[in-house]
């Protein structure tokens, strides 16, 4: 049962990557585009994240809760040693969330709505920021379960070259998701083009990004690249990843819109799986080559046992209502556009 509850941990980070990825970088395509533009690119971006936005955290949740109940050691250390960038990542959750809802749903439209799009834009980028942050200084090895000042214990933890990379790595993977996702919400070629265009500037900042992520890993002494190279499945996940990009710049272009998604996901997956498989089951990397691991710090047997059943039980109920819930919106929108003509 230690097992099911670790392959769901994995998915609901992976889910999250890529639907919230996708929604957070619905704000990012909007914070660097053009003031003229800008009023288009909402309308799609809203059309295409708003029935299911809320839903999307559903992800962080469940991830957030098999942590506090199946590994309460991760759980402590991170949201101890971790607590600013957590924070961070928590207040941008909720002033996105807030902004959507008000620029959208305010009785009143004035000048607040220009607030109301900042805090949503910027809300956007930051979350996604300090989310990477977070994961790469779970493995950073910075977490120092002996320092005896704030600074060592509550900031340097976190702030330092590798995480600050990881974070910016994973906005820009955001802001890529997002622009393969709107490709496919609008049947205006000019809209198309632009989309596609933003797609391809995100995508150059994700390898630029991603590029002074293994600069900095190998600055900070962080093994990144026996990491991801030092193995076959590592090359081959990478490799995988590279053909399908190149496979999804081949089809953008002939409109196959859902086939380009798939293989955008399929990228995020191999990604992640690149990411975490070499350093498996240790999920949180100390100082001094200590680590927390998903093996030897888990909860009791009972509670993982009833974890599990939990989440299984769960997941019968909970899919399907997704599924639906993004069903019905399609078909409502397909509706209203056949109302239209």
């Amino acid at each position: 049962m230690l097992y099911v509850v670790i392959i769901f941990l994995w998915v609901s980070l992976l889910l999250y990557l890529v639907m919230g990825g996708a929604d957070f970088g619905a704000g990012i395509i909007e914070l660097f585009t053009s003031t003229q533009n800008k009023s288009r690119t909402r309308r799609i971006m809203y059309n295409a994240i708003g029935p299911i936005w809320e839903a999307n955290h559903m992800w962080l949740i469940i991830a957030i809760v098999i942590l506090f109940v199946g590994f309460p050691t991760i759980y402590a250390t991170m949201s101890t040693y971790l607590h600013i960038p957590l924070t961070v990542m928590l207040l941008g959750i909720i002033a996105r969330g807030t902004a959507l809802t008000f620029r959208n749903y305010d009785a009143v439209h004035d000048n607040m709505q220009k607030l109301y799009n900042k805090i949503f834009v910027y809300s956007s980028f930051i979350t996604p920021l300090f989310l990477g942050i977070i994961a790469g200084s779970a493995v950073s090895g910075r977490i120092d379960l002996q320092a005896n000042n704030f600074a060592d214990a509550y900031l340097y933890s976190w702030f330092n070259w590798f995480s600050v990379a990881i974070g910016f790595f994973t906005a820009s993977l955001c802001g890529f998701l997002a622009a393969i996702y709107l490709i496919g919400e609008t049947h205006d070629d000019t809209e198309r083009r632009s989309f596609i265009r933003k797609a391809r500037i995100m995508n150059v900042a994700a390898v630029l990004s991603g590029a002074v992520v293994f600069i900095a890993s190998t600055k900070e002494n962080i093994p990144l690249v026996q990491w991801v190279f030092g193995n076959f499945i590592g090359i081959a996940a990478v490799s995988l990843a590279t053909i399908s990009l190149i496979l999804l710049w081949y089809l953008i272009s002939r409109g196959k819109r859902y086939i380009i998604r798939v293989l955008a996901g399929f990228q995020m997956t191999m990604i992640l799986f690149t990411t975490t498989y070499r350093h498996y089951p240790r999920i949180v990397i100390l100082k001094n080559g200590g680590y927390l691991s998903l093996i030897d710090h888990r909860g009791a047997d009972k509670t993982i046992y009833a974890l599990g059943m939990a989440l299984l039980v769960g997941s019968v109920f909970i899919l399907p209502a997704l599924f639906y819930l993004i069903w019905s919106f399609r078909k409502k929108d397909g509706t209203a556009d056949a109302l239209q003509h």
